[in-house]
Protein backbone atom coordinates (compact mmCIF):
# COMPACT_ATOMS: atom_id res chain seq x y z
CA UNK A 1 0.00 0.00 0.00
CA UNK A 2 1.18 3.44 -0.27
CA UNK A 3 2.81 4.93 2.42
CA UNK A 4 0.43 7.92 2.08
CA UNK A 5 -2.43 6.46 1.72
CA UNK A 6 -1.69 4.44 4.90
CA UNK A 7 -0.82 7.61 6.76
CA UNK A 8 -3.98 8.89 5.47
CA UNK A 9 -6.45 6.08 6.78
CA UNK A 10 -3.82 5.16 9.94
CA UNK A 11 -4.16 8.60 11.79
CA UNK A 12 -8.03 8.84 12.55
CA UNK A 13 -6.95 5.37 13.91
CA UNK A 14 -4.37 6.61 16.09
CA UNK A 15 -5.94 9.59 17.15
CA UNK A 16 -8.91 7.62 18.02
CA UNK A 17 -6.40 4.92 19.97
CA UNK A 18 -4.50 7.46 21.86
CA UNK A 19 -7.80 9.57 22.76
CA UNK A 20 -8.95 6.21 23.73
CA UNK A 21 -6.10 5.28 26.28
CA UNK A 22 -6.40 9.19 27.72
CA UNK A 23 -9.37 8.04 28.39
CA UNK A 24 -9.92 4.65 29.27
CA UNK A 25 -7.30 4.26 31.35
CA UNK A 26 -7.93 6.78 34.26
CA UNK A 27 -11.67 5.80 33.67
CA UNK A 28 -10.91 1.59 33.68
CA UNK A 29 -8.56 2.39 37.04
CA UNK A 30 -11.79 4.20 38.90
CA UNK A 31 -13.90 1.44 38.04
CA UNK A 32 -11.73 -1.38 38.93
CA UNK A 33 -10.22 -0.01 42.03
CA UNK A 34 -14.02 0.67 43.18
CA UNK A 35 -14.70 -2.70 43.21
CA UNK A 36 -11.82 -3.87 45.21
CA UNK A 37 -11.75 -4.69 49.43
CA UNK A 38 -9.23 -2.37 51.24
CA UNK A 39 -6.45 -4.48 51.07
CA UNK A 40 -6.05 -4.83 47.57
CA UNK A 41 -7.29 -1.00 47.27
CA UNK A 42 -4.28 0.46 48.98
CA UNK A 43 -2.00 0.71 46.08
CA UNK A 44 -4.03 1.43 43.03
CA UNK A 45 -3.45 -0.49 39.91
CA UNK A 46 -5.44 -1.52 36.83
CA UNK A 47 -5.48 -5.47 37.67
CA UNK A 48 -9.26 -7.19 37.86
CA UNK A 49 -10.33 -7.57 41.61
CA UNK A 50 -9.57 -11.31 42.85
CA UNK A 51 -12.13 -10.99 45.32
CA UNK A 52 -15.45 -8.65 44.59
CA UNK A 53 -17.28 -6.29 46.61
CA UNK A 54 -18.93 -3.18 44.65
CA UNK A 55 -21.89 -2.96 46.26
CA UNK A 56 -20.18 -2.98 49.96
CA UNK A 57 -17.80 -0.04 48.92
CA UNK A 58 -20.59 1.79 47.36
CA UNK A 59 -22.96 1.72 50.41
CA UNK A 60 -20.01 2.43 52.33
CA UNK A 61 -19.26 5.79 50.24
CA UNK A 62 -22.95 6.55 50.22
CA UNK A 63 -23.83 6.74 54.16
CA UNK A 64 -19.94 7.75 55.04
CA UNK A 65 -19.50 10.41 52.93
CA UNK A 66 -22.87 11.76 53.42
CA UNK A 67 -23.40 11.38 49.80
CA UNK A 68 -27.27 12.40 50.06
CA UNK A 69 -26.73 15.84 51.91
CA UNK A 70 -23.61 16.58 49.03
CA UNK A 71 -26.09 15.38 46.46
CA UNK A 72 -28.95 18.16 47.88
CA UNK A 73 -26.28 20.67 48.07
CA UNK A 74 -25.26 20.25 44.54
CA UNK A 75 -28.94 20.39 43.46
CA UNK A 76 -29.20 23.88 45.04
CA UNK A 77 -26.37 25.13 43.70
CA UNK A 78 -26.58 24.02 40.39
CA UNK A 79 -30.04 23.94 39.01
CA UNK A 80 -30.67 28.03 39.64
CA UNK A 81 -27.14 28.59 38.05
CA UNK A 82 -28.42 26.53 34.73
CA UNK A 83 -31.33 28.58 34.75
CA UNK A 84 -30.07 32.41 35.18
CA UNK A 85 -27.34 31.27 32.50
CA UNK A 86 -30.33 29.86 30.42
CA UNK A 87 -32.32 33.61 30.63
CA UNK A 88 -29.79 36.47 30.73
CA UNK A 89 -27.55 34.89 28.17
CA UNK A 90 -30.52 34.51 25.70
CA UNK A 91 -31.92 37.86 26.71
CA UNK A 92 -28.64 39.31 26.43
CA UNK A 93 -27.95 37.01 23.00
CA UNK A 94 -31.32 38.39 21.77
CA UNK A 95 -30.50 41.95 22.10
CA UNK A 96 -26.74 41.61 20.56
CA UNK A 97 -28.00 40.03 17.67
CA UNK A 98 -30.48 42.36 16.82
CA UNK A 99 -29.18 45.42 17.90
CA UNK A 100 -25.99 47.61 16.04
CA UNK A 101 -24.47 50.17 17.13
CA UNK A 102 -20.67 50.47 18.74
CA UNK A 103 -22.21 50.69 22.28
CA UNK A 104 -23.69 47.22 21.40
CA UNK A 105 -20.98 45.88 20.29
CA UNK A 106 -18.24 46.97 23.10
CA UNK A 107 -21.28 45.30 25.57
CA UNK A 108 -21.49 41.85 23.19
CA UNK A 109 -17.31 42.02 23.06
CA UNK A 110 -17.16 42.54 27.29
CA UNK A 111 -19.58 39.84 27.65
CA UNK A 112 -17.76 37.23 25.92
CA UNK A 113 -14.08 37.95 27.12
CA UNK A 114 -15.27 35.53 29.84
CA UNK A 115 -14.29 33.35 27.54
CA UNK A 116 -10.73 33.77 27.11
CA UNK A 117 -10.27 35.77 30.42
CA UNK A 118 -10.23 33.26 33.77
CA UNK A 119 -11.79 34.56 37.01
CA UNK A 120 -9.73 35.95 39.46
CA UNK A 121 -10.53 33.96 42.84
CA UNK A 122 -9.35 36.50 45.21
CA UNK A 123 -11.66 39.42 43.76
CA UNK A 124 -14.51 36.92 43.44
CA UNK A 125 -13.77 36.10 47.05
CA UNK A 126 -13.25 39.65 48.52
CA UNK A 127 -16.25 41.02 46.79
CA UNK A 128 -18.59 38.03 48.01
CA UNK A 129 -17.73 39.44 51.62
CA UNK A 130 -17.92 42.80 50.59
CA UNK A 131 -21.44 42.10 49.67
CA UNK A 132 -22.41 39.54 52.31
CA UNK A 133 -22.77 36.06 50.33
CA UNK A 134 -19.38 34.63 51.55
CA UNK A 135 -19.85 30.86 52.05
CA UNK A 136 -23.42 30.96 50.72
CA UNK A 137 -25.24 29.27 48.39
CA UNK A 138 -26.68 32.81 46.61
CA UNK A 139 -22.86 33.37 46.33
CA UNK A 140 -21.83 30.22 44.54
CA UNK A 141 -25.04 30.62 41.90
CA UNK A 142 -23.40 34.18 41.14
CA UNK A 143 -20.33 32.84 40.79
CA UNK A 144 -21.44 29.93 38.39
CA UNK A 145 -23.57 31.78 36.52
CA UNK A 146 -20.91 34.88 35.93
CA UNK A 147 -18.16 32.00 34.87
CA UNK A 148 -20.72 30.40 32.46
CA UNK A 149 -22.63 33.24 30.97
CA UNK A 150 -20.14 34.27 28.27
CA UNK A 151 -20.42 30.82 26.85
CA UNK A 152 -23.76 30.72 26.55
CA UNK A 153 -23.81 34.57 25.17
CA UNK A 154 -21.85 33.52 22.72
CA UNK A 155 -23.55 30.67 21.18
CA UNK A 156 -27.45 32.29 21.47
CA UNK A 157 -25.95 35.26 19.87
CA UNK A 158 -24.87 33.11 17.01
CA UNK A 159 -28.03 31.31 16.58
CA UNK A 160 -30.31 34.23 16.91
CA UNK A 161 -28.12 36.23 13.90
CA UNK A 162 -29.60 32.86 11.95
CA UNK A 163 -32.95 33.32 12.63
CA UNK A 164 -34.88 35.26 10.15
CA UNK A 165 -35.77 38.71 11.17
CA UNK A 166 -39.36 38.52 9.73
CA UNK A 167 -40.42 36.09 11.84
CA UNK A 168 -39.85 38.67 14.91
CA UNK A 169 -41.46 41.32 12.49
CA UNK A 170 -44.40 39.81 11.76
CA UNK A 171 -45.16 39.02 15.14
CA UNK A 172 -45.07 42.68 15.60
CA UNK A 173 -47.32 43.55 13.09
CA UNK A 174 -49.98 41.43 14.95
CA UNK A 175 -49.41 43.36 18.14
CA UNK A 176 -47.34 41.20 20.31
CA UNK A 177 -45.09 42.92 22.72
CA UNK A 178 -41.28 42.48 22.90
CA UNK A 179 -41.54 39.99 26.19
CA UNK A 180 -44.51 37.79 24.32
CA UNK A 181 -41.74 37.56 21.25
CA UNK A 182 -38.76 36.65 23.33
CA UNK A 183 -41.16 34.40 24.77
CA UNK A 184 -43.64 32.87 22.06
CA UNK A 185 -40.89 32.70 19.57
CA UNK A 186 -36.79 33.23 20.22
CA UNK A 187 -37.09 31.18 23.10
CA UNK A 188 -38.53 27.92 21.48
CA UNK A 189 -36.04 28.70 18.51
CA UNK A 190 -33.29 28.52 20.64
CA UNK A 191 -33.76 24.44 22.35
CA UNK A 192 -30.56 23.41 20.28
CA UNK A 193 -28.25 25.88 21.95
CA UNK A 194 -30.01 25.77 25.20
CA UNK A 195 -29.58 22.14 25.49
CA UNK A 196 -26.05 22.51 24.59
CA UNK A 197 -26.06 25.52 27.42
CA UNK A 198 -27.71 23.34 29.99
CA UNK A 199 -25.58 20.29 29.81
CA UNK A 200 -22.17 21.49 29.39
CA UNK A 201 -23.42 24.05 32.50
CA UNK A 202 -24.28 21.05 34.71
CA UNK A 203 -20.99 19.24 33.79
CA UNK A 204 -18.47 21.97 34.51
CA UNK A 205 -20.70 23.00 37.70
CA UNK A 206 -21.45 19.60 39.09
CA UNK A 207 -17.87 18.71 39.29
CA UNK A 208 -16.62 21.79 40.66
CA UNK A 209 -14.18 22.04 43.99
CA UNK A 210 -11.84 24.81 43.00
CA UNK A 211 -14.50 27.50 43.12
CA UNK A 212 -16.85 25.76 46.12
CA UNK A 213 -13.65 25.23 48.11
CA UNK A 214 -13.30 29.22 48.43
CA UNK A 215 -16.89 30.47 48.15
CA UNK A 216 -18.75 27.71 50.64
CA UNK A 217 -15.97 26.58 52.78
CA UNK A 218 -17.39 23.28 52.95
CA UNK A 219 -19.64 22.55 55.96
CA UNK A 220 -22.81 22.06 56.09
CA UNK A 221 -23.35 23.32 52.31
CA UNK A 222 -20.35 21.39 50.80
CA UNK A 223 -21.45 20.21 47.02
CA UNK A 224 -20.71 16.38 45.90
CA UNK A 225 -16.99 16.62 45.10
CA UNK A 226 -16.65 19.72 47.91
CA UNK A 227 -17.67 17.03 50.44
CA UNK A 228 -15.61 14.25 48.89
CA UNK A 229 -12.35 16.59 49.79
CA UNK A 230 -13.48 17.39 52.87
CA UNK A 231 -13.60 13.59 54.09
CA UNK A 232 -10.55 12.69 52.38
CA UNK A 233 -8.74 15.30 54.22
CA UNK A 234 -10.28 14.03 57.57
CA UNK A 235 -8.42 10.89 56.99
CA UNK A 236 -11.75 9.30 57.40
CA UNK A 237 -10.96 7.63 53.67
CA UNK A 238 -6.98 7.58 54.01
CA UNK A 239 -5.83 4.67 52.42
CA UNK A 240 -9.01 3.93 51.66
CA UNK A 241 -9.17 4.27 48.25
CA UNK A 242 -11.77 1.99 47.22
CA UNK A 243 -14.19 4.12 49.05
CA UNK A 244 -12.71 7.35 47.28
CA UNK A 245 -13.02 5.77 43.87
CA UNK A 246 -16.70 4.75 44.75
CA UNK A 247 -17.62 7.78 45.62
CA UNK A 248 -16.40 9.08 41.96
CA UNK A 249 -18.49 6.33 40.24
CA UNK A 250 -21.76 7.37 42.22
CA UNK A 251 -21.38 11.32 42.12
CA UNK A 252 -20.58 10.73 38.15
CA UNK A 253 -23.56 9.30 37.51
CA UNK A 254 -26.14 11.72 36.96
CA UNK A 255 -24.16 13.76 34.38
CA UNK A 256 -22.91 10.77 32.98
CA UNK A 257 -26.54 9.97 32.25
CA UNK A 258 -27.52 13.67 31.15
CA UNK A 259 -23.76 13.36 28.74
CA UNK A 260 -25.16 10.46 27.09
CA UNK A 261 -28.87 11.45 26.66
CA UNK A 262 -28.11 15.04 25.38
CA UNK A 263 -24.67 14.19 23.39
CA UNK A 264 -26.33 14.69 19.85
CA UNK A 265 -28.03 18.33 21.25
CA UNK A 266 -24.23 19.50 22.45
CA UNK A 267 -22.65 18.75 19.10
CA UNK A 268 -26.21 19.90 17.06
CA UNK A 269 -25.88 23.30 19.48
CA UNK A 270 -22.11 24.42 19.69
CA UNK A 271 -22.10 24.52 15.50
CA UNK A 272 -25.56 25.97 15.23
CA UNK A 273 -24.30 28.48 17.34
CA UNK A 274 -20.50 28.93 16.19
CA UNK A 275 -21.15 28.57 12.42
CA UNK A 276 -24.21 29.88 11.51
Amino acid sequence: MNPSVAWRYGRPALVLLLAGLAVGVPLWLVVVTSAKPQAEAIKPNLDLPRHWQPADNYADAVSQGEMLRGFFNSLLVVLPSVVLVLLLGAGAAWVFARRKSRLVSAAYALCISGLLLPPAVITIVMELRQLGLSNTRPGMIAVYTGMYLSTSIFFMTGFIRAIPLELEEAARMDGATPSRIFWRIVLPLLRPVIATATIMVMLYAWSDVFYAFFVLGGGERATLPLNLYQVASAQLYLNNWHLVFAYVVVMSLPMVAVFLVGQRKIVSGITSGAVK
